[in-house]
């Protein structure tokens, strides 16, 4: 929700318990995005690249959400046994 304060424009940010949904729905569309991308280009080419990718980002994005959220609490706990943690 954007408000206006004294002629600047501030964002009225979600509770930080969103975090958990908003950050893997992020990285899933820009990752999705960007590897559907490469590879319709690959195979499709040019010609018939903005016929074919946006059909391509949605079959991707179905499945990287969803493998996000249930990968990322494992993902974190790998993480966790190589880096050190902060005091």
């Amino acid at each position: 929700m954007l408000t206006l304060v004294r002629n600047s424009v501030t964002i009225k940010k979600l509770p930080s318990r969103y975090a958990v949904v908003l950050m893997p729905l992020i990285l899933s569309v820009l990752m999705s995005g960007i590897v559907s991308a490469v590879s319709t280009l690959m195979n499709a080419g040019w010609d018939r690249f903005t016929a074919t990718w946006p059909h391509a980002w949605g079959a991707s994005w179905l499945i990287a959400f969803p493998s996000l959220m249930l990968l990322l609490p494992v993902v974190r706990r790998i993480v966790g046994v190589f880096v050190e943690q902060r005091a």
